[in-house]
């Protein structure tokens, strides 16, 4: 058996190398040529929902409470912030609450449940933009839902910062500083608004 040259051993050495740097490099070549040089892009869907961008602040205003069913019926007024402090979902629409308005609201309803623990942080909220309200529905099918009367003069500047295309099937998303954020077609799949909301409160150290 022949002994092994330095020059031998400096050919082997150098193929460990060019292995290895092959073993790094060529998958990053193979990146840059599937971008840079085909039609191909990697999907870039980072959320489910629509994204609202810039972010919307909402301005701050007094709207009456809807008592729920039971009671005197009057509307009560309530002069906390409705947004701060805390996550919100959002619907708009008519008080009485028909077929569209009551898929939203039951996916609502449903979303916050799937969020197990962190369901504590997260508001829902009805602005009744007409027709206020379907007061025994919403009781029994939705309690803890907090109905606000935005049929009058006051809530007009609130309500022009929600996007008017849709609004009827749409559920939104306000973080705690009163940002309105994202939208979602309660129509498609809940899965999107779930995964989503898990993912905002999981980043989020306010609210």
């Amino acid at each position: 058996m022949s002994a092994i040259t330095p020059a031998d051993l400096r050919a082997r050495n150098l193929r460990t190398l060019a292995a290895l740097a092959a073993l790094f490099l060529l998958p990053l070549a193979l990146a840059f040529f599937t971008y840079y040089g085909t039609a191909w892009r990697p999907g870039a869907h980072v959320n489910h929902g629509e994204l609202l961008s810039p972010v919307r602040p909402l301005p701050e205003v007094t709207l009456p409470r809807i008592e729920p069913a039971g009671g005197s019926g009057a509307p009560l007024p309530d002069r906390a912030p409705l947004f701060h402090g805390h996550w919100s979902l959002v619907y708009l629409g008519g008080g009485d609450c028909e077929a569209d308005c009551r898929r939203a609201l039951y996916v609502m309803r449903q979303t916050r449940l799937a969020l197990n623990s962190d369901m504590t942080r997260v508001t829902r909220v009805f602005l009744a933009t007409a027709d206020c309200c379907d007061r025994e529905f919403l009781a029994r099918e939705h309690a803890g839902l907090e109905v606000r009367d935005a049929g009058g003069p006051a809530a007009a500047p609130l309500i022009a910062r929600f996007p008017a295309g849709g609004r009827e099937h749409t559920l939104f998303i306000v973080d705690p500083l009163g940002n309105l954020l994202m939208g979602y077609d309660a129509r498609g799949n809940p899965r999107g608004l779930l995964e989503d909301l898990k993912k905002l409160l999981a980043l989020s150290h306010i609210g």
